[in-house]
């Protein structure tokens, strides 16, 4: 009976925390980061102000909770997959996860200076996710040349289109937010737009295998 009882208040922690989590992510996707308070969370809630912060006893720490989620969620998509026909599919589809990513948890991207400025336990494991992910977008150039999509011997020769990517890919919610009266809002242009930076450099074999993943999986599925 102890060993149920302490395994039911775990299970409710947990319960309560995710839930704490969910509303934050609603709430801050909508109002911003800086305009909501713990106070503000667990008033839409309907819980006390002080059991939300028996779960997470400040900002920072309801924040880094909603990191981790973020990245056990990404990190998956980044991993080289058997099902994949090839490098092409798996970088479309990752891109494909990647936008929806990024409106599930909008406000991380918007108010990404804020956090890097505020909050350097998130700052410090942001940097660390950062190099990790260039390491893995290296590793998957190297396929590219490998399975001979794209032009070269060494990947080197692309570390400037990696950066120019991973700017698209950080920044693209932010350019729509601020660059309204231009024409890119619609869904599937990040993908697009990241493609189109890698057509130039790719081979005939390279573009037939981009117009075979395409036409299965569009920009947006």
């Amino acid at each position: 009976m102890k060993t149920s009882s302490v395994s039911n208040k775990k299970s409710d922690k947990i319960s309560t925390k995710q839930r704490i989590i969910n509303y934050a992510i609603e709430m801050f996707n909508t109002n911003g980061v800086q305009n909501v308070t713990s106070r503000h969370i667990a008033a839409e809630m309907g819980i006390s102000h002080g059991n939300l912060d028996y779960h997470y006893n400040t900002k920072e720490d309801l924040l880094l909770a909603i990191y981790k989620q973020m990245r056990e969620e990404m990190s998956e998509s980044y991993l080289i997959k058997e099902s994949y026909s090839s490098s092409i599919e798996h970088l479309h589809r990752l891109l494909i996860h990647l936008a929806h990513f990024h409106l599930k948890y909008k406000f991380f991207h918007l108010d990404l200076l804020e956090i890097h400025r505020s909050y350097p336990r998130i700052n410090e494991i942001l940097q660390e996710n950062l190099r990790l992910r260039r390491d893995q977008m290296l590793a998957l150039f190297e396929k590219f040349i490998d399975e001979k999509y794209i032009i070269g011997e060494s990947s080197d020769e692309y570390i400037r289109l990696r950066h120019t990517i991973r700017i698209v890919i950080t920044f693209w919610l932010i350019q729509q937010e601020v660059l309204t009266s231009f024409k890119f809002q619609k869904e599937g242009e990040m993908v697009k737009h990241i493609w189109e930076l890698l057509m130039p450099y790719m081979t005939d074999l390279g573009k037939e295998e981009f117009e075979r993943v395409t036409q299965r999986f569009s920009f947006s599925s």
